[in-house]
């Protein structure tokens, strides 16, 4: 019979008989890496370690995993613009992973199967107002009540939810999701008072011991536009925000949207919805310097909305407006031309950017606003003791994800200032780079393709255009990840190691006996995540 292959015997006479480790110049070490997915999550969330236990089928742990940073896996997974997508090192092998589809996959599990997030902790006797139940405060209120604190919300309008509801369309953001999610949130004891708007914040500051200003961009900035008397002009947050309510905006048939970035995409697409044969979308700049989202562009293209790139507005008049073709200088301004054309019109829509409504800060000592937003500090506190902003108030990019994990920065903010200390976030490791994965060892796995409305219905029903994944194609996008920079136990390393100098424990993980390696680095070279690195032997 044939002797087993030298690296793989502890018999006696073998490898495991003679000590070698003085014999290196560098040594294997275990190392975690930041994924760049999760670095580039605005919520802060660890996506690596949710997509593993989705790989397993384990859901409700998964779904967990993403409630101790998001509270709206369903609707995030809807509307989020993916930016741990376009960081995923997998995009660099042949398609990013579908994270956003497998959140929703998530979070619309978890509505379906009723699973409810953890209890809050003890009682702390501390009562905290969030002022907006938008993202940026209904994120606020579910952390801080998890912490134990009592949190109450005022809310100005009839309904929560703030631009989740009012300025997403529900073509994209299916409202029983959001409210199911919102609804999980109060469920914990978060008080909510509607139609309750904020006049004195000093005087509420007496009734709570800490403060979190959510309020979002809801003001649609406003332009000198000339206009004469019979000429329909509306603004874009207005319209959306109208669309919640029981009598839907008339735009006529032919509408100009004036604006380029995804609130003129999405009135755009309202248009189309509520019947308007031609939709224009008028912008100054070019399709490459439009602030819009690809996908919100090509969506809307794919609808019918024809865009008019390098054009102003520059009068509106009964039934038509007068546009003027600009040009871009050589610093990429764009410039009038001279060059004038007219559009038939029954509706001038704006989008020309929100603002936040400042007035809940008159007569608040020490919190100062500039430039339409309100200053904080790194811990989101602003000048006044105890008062903390987020979301569409400070500066930022303003999305949804954003303001979710502005929410929950402030939350742990506020509990630490509660309780007399100060948040301090930990250390984070260096970001897994796509060059050190030893891609060979995956297969090619293209990425699962949404589905979606059929296009001829998209224009005559707000039915969601994108559907979810069903349960073997989330399956398959989790188990697409490459689980990069942290070991995910594929027994690589024990297996080529030739001096079995690499030990594999009860719980999974590996260690190796120094005394016994050679540092000759094939288990570096073979580890498929880029989970070992080589490091210079101490002296």
């Amino acid at each position: 019979m044939m002797d087993k292959p030298f690296a793989i015997t502890l018999e006696i006479g073998t490898s495991r008989m003679n000590k070698t480790g003085s014999w290196r110049t560098e040594r294997p070490v275990y190392r975690d890496l930041l994924p760049p997915c999760n670095q580039a999550c605005p919520t802060g969330q660890n996506i690596q370690q949710w997509l593993y236990d989705a790989e397993d089928g384990g859901y409700e742990h998964a779904w967990r995993q993403i409630m101790a940073d998001n509270p709206f896996p369903a609707v995030m997974g809807r509307v989020c613009y993916r930016p741990c997508e376009t960081a995923c090192n997998r995009g660099q092998l042949d398609e990013a992973v579908g994270i956003n589809s497998v959140e929703r996959f998530l979070g619309d599990e978890a509505i379906r199967q009723g699973w409810k997030p953890a209890e809050p902790a003890a009682a702390t006797g501390k009562r905290v107002l969030v002022v907006g139940s938008g993202p940026a405060g209904l994120s606020a209120a579910y952390h801080l009540r998890l912490l134990g604190h009592a949190v109450t919300i005022f809310e100005s309008a009839a309904a929560p939810g703030g631009m989740m509801r009012y300025g997403i369309p529900r073509y994209r953001l299916d409202r029983h999701a959001l409210d199911a999610e919102l609804q999980r949130i109060l469920d914990l004891g978060v008080t909510l008072e509607l139609n309750h708007r904020v006049t004195d914040l000093e005087a509420e500051l007496r009734e709570f011991d800490a403060v979190f200003l959510g309020a979002g961009a809801g003001i649609g900035k406003r332009a000198y536009l000339p206009a004469g008397d019979s000429s329909r002009v509306l603004d874009a947050v207005g319209v959306l925000h109208d669309m919640e309510g029981s009598e839907r905006p008339e735009l006529g048939r032919r509408v100009v949207v004036y604006g380029g970035g995804n609130t003129a995409m999405d009135a755009a697409r309202t248009a189309r919805r509520l019947g308007a044969t031609d939709a224009v979308v008028v912008y100054r700049r070019t399709r490459e310097r439009m602030p819009a989202h690809e996908s919100e562009v090509s969506g809307a293209e794919a609808e019918g909305v024809t865009m008019k790139w390098l054009s102003t507005i520059a009068e509106a008049g009964d039934g038509t407006i007068t546009v003027e073709k600009m040009r871009l200088d050589e610093k990429g301004y764009p410039q009038p031309t001279g060059e004038f054309e007219e559009l038939a019109a029954d509706s001038v829509v704006l989008a020309l950017g929100q603002e936040a409504d400042l007035s809940v800060l008159e007569g608040a000592a020490g919190v100062r606003a500039e430039d339409g937003v309100v200053e904080v500090g790194a811990d989101l506190m602003t000048g006044r003791p105890g008062v903390f902003a987020g979301g569409d108030l400070i500066a930022g990019e303003r999305t949804a994800t954003t303001a979710i994990g502005h929410g929950k920065k402030a939350a742990r903010a506020i509990d630490a200032w509660l309780r007399g200390s100060r948040y301090e976030p930990g250390p984070k490791h260096p970001v897994a780079q796509f060059g050190g994965l030893n891609t060979w060892y995956y297969s090619d796995a293209p990425a699962t393709v949404r589905p979606q409305l059929d296009l001829a219905r998209r224009t005559s029903t707000f039915d969601e255009i994108e559907h979810g994944l069903d349960e073997s194609s989330a399956l398959f996008e989790a188990r697409r990840c490459l689980s990069c920079g942290n070991c995910f136990g594929c027994d690589n390393c024990f297996g080529v190691c030739p001096d079995n100098a690499v030990i594999k424990l009860d719980d999974g993980t590996y260690a190796i006996d120094y005394d016994y390696c050679k540092g000759c680095g094939i288990c570096v070279a073979e580890c498929p995540c880029g989970a070992i690195e080589m490091v210079p032997e101490e002296s």
